[in-house]
């Protein structure tokens, strides 16, 4: 009797462990650029989630408080190609295409950064525009959702027309 209560104790942690697991591949195969920081604040974290590509963006990483997440290594692979651009908006100086990073992998090696975008414990995110596949997302607004525009002078107007409306 205790040896079929303890299989069935098993069977059931397995079960619950397994249905999690697919629930986050269902939800990473849904993630898009204007899905991300939804995706990063909805991770767990004390200091911050990031969210980094490499390798001319062929594999993308999410790293929670400075940890790359092992079991969901390879599943964002592909998500972003190189032609990635991302800009900043200063209200003084105008937008600005971002300079790109390094990143020192666990080896020590240098690599560089295609894209990178973190979400610190607050859920606030990197205030940037992200210009992708004749897109452009504005990461911009603290606390709503990535909008989406045709074209980054499309997404600067909106940005102006903002500040205006705040300022006055």
């Amino acid at each position: 009797m205790e040896l079929l209560i303890v299989v069935m104790i098993v069977g059931v942690v397995y079960t619950l462990a397994i249905s999690n697991f697919q629930k986050m591949e269902e939800k990473s195969n849904s993630l898009t650029l204007a899905t991300l920081k939804e995706y990063l604040q909805g991770i767990p974290h004390e200091r911050s989630v990031k969210f980094l590509c490499l390798d001319s963006c062929a594999s993308c990483d999410i790293f929670v408080d400075d940890e790359k997440q092992k079991d969901l290594e390879g599943v964002f692979d592909g998500f972003l190609d190189n032609s990635i651009k991302v800009y900043r908006y200063e209200a003084s100086f105008g937008v600005f295409e971002q300079e790109k990073e390094v990143y020192f992998n666990e080896e020590d090696v240098e690599e560089d950064v295609c894209f990178s975008y973190t979400v610190d414990k607050k859920g606030v995110g990197e205030q940037v525009f992200v210009e992708y596949k004749n897109s452009v997302y504005d990461f911009s607004q603290y606390l709503e959702k990535v909008t989406k525009f045709d074209s980054i002078e499309e997404a600067v107007k909106a940005k102006e027309t903002l500040l205006d409306k705040v300022l006055k």
